[in-house]
């Protein structure tokens, strides 16, 4: 239990330190390498396999829905499939060995091995203990994998629990606010803050026919100009999405309290920090361009 009230948006900057150093998994050729040795040798077949193997050999349909912002039609030519070629208990065990590898690889060993990684682990471990299965299936199925036992592979876990748990809660208000996959990619994008459109269509399975109809959805919402900017009502949309999915995401924080989640945050800034400098992502992933 907390005894100290967070400052504003502290959870959401943790949030933001953390997060990177899970998702810098999927950028990894550590986790291209072992899937393919599973025989999963496409990006998308292996991102979509590594994502959703917690929630077991799931079809099309349960992808698309809980990642939200995919084209059906691409999930589906790669699921179920997946699991006719690796079962989800191979796979989650190659993207253990591919965690490994890339924190080691972008960090560096005296990092792995340091009490600051194991205090970090513990900080986003005891976070992750108010975290809600109810409503959050990715998150749900997550969390009943076990921690594993190093310090920087129950950090990387407690992270995408982290990540998952806030992402289910962004889905449900994305569902809420009316905004299809699409238009939420298209608004996030127009708000200077996601990933740009080219990594979208080439990583998400839309084609630019279907960008352009999103932005017209949204032009007739008023919520983007011709431009393809944001209006003063879809920066508010944007706005205000964020702060609700801060207030759904707030228990984990709340229950670190604020000297712990600035201690995480601390930590985490610095890793991602070098992640980023060692090329965890590529240098045109996010902006409008």
């Amino acid at each position: 239990m907390t005894t100290t009230s967070l400052p504003q948006r502290a959870g959401r900057h943790c949030h933001n330190a953390v997060n990177p150093l899970h998702s810098a998994l999927y950028f990894s050729p550590d986790l291209g390498r072992e899937l393919a040795a599973l025989g999963l040798h496409s990006s998308r077949a292996a991102y979509f396999a590594a994502r959703s193997a917690p929630m077991g050999a799931v079809g099309a349909g349960t992808v698309t829905a809980t990642f939200y912002n995919f084209s059906h039609d691409l999930v589906a030519r790669h699921v179920p499939a997946i699991w006719e070629t690796a079962s989800p208990e191979a796979v989650l065990a190659a993207r253990l060995r591919a965690a490994d590898a890339t924190l080691r690889r972008l960090l560096g060993e005296d990092v792995i091995a340091s009490p600051g990684m194991a205090e970090a682990a513990e900080l986003a471990l005891r976070a992750t203990g108010a975290c809600g299965r109810s409503g959050r299936p990715l998150y749900a199925a997550h969390a009943d994998l076990p921690v594993p036992e190093e310090p920087h592979l129950a950090f990387w876990h407690a992270a995408t629990l982290l990540r998952e748990h806030r992402g289910d809660g962004h889905v449900a208000l994305l569902v809420g606010a009316g905004l299809d996959p699409l238009e939420a990619l298209v608004s996030h994008t127009a708000s200077g803050r996601g990933m740009a459109p080219a990594w979208a269509l080439r990583t998400r399975g839309w084609t630019e026919a279907d960008w352009s109809a999103a932005q017209d959805r949204l032009r007739d919402r008023e919520l983007l100009d011709a431009a393809g900017e944001l209006t003063d009502a879809g920066t508010e949309l944007r706005k205000t999405l964020e702060e609700e999915t801060d207030r759904l995401d707030r228990a984990p924080y709340e229950h670190l309290g604020a000297a712990g989640v600035e201690r995480l945050t601390a930590l985490a800034v610095e890793w991602r920090n070098t992640a980023v400098l060692a090329g965890a992502f590529p240098p045109d992933l996010f902006g409008k361009g």
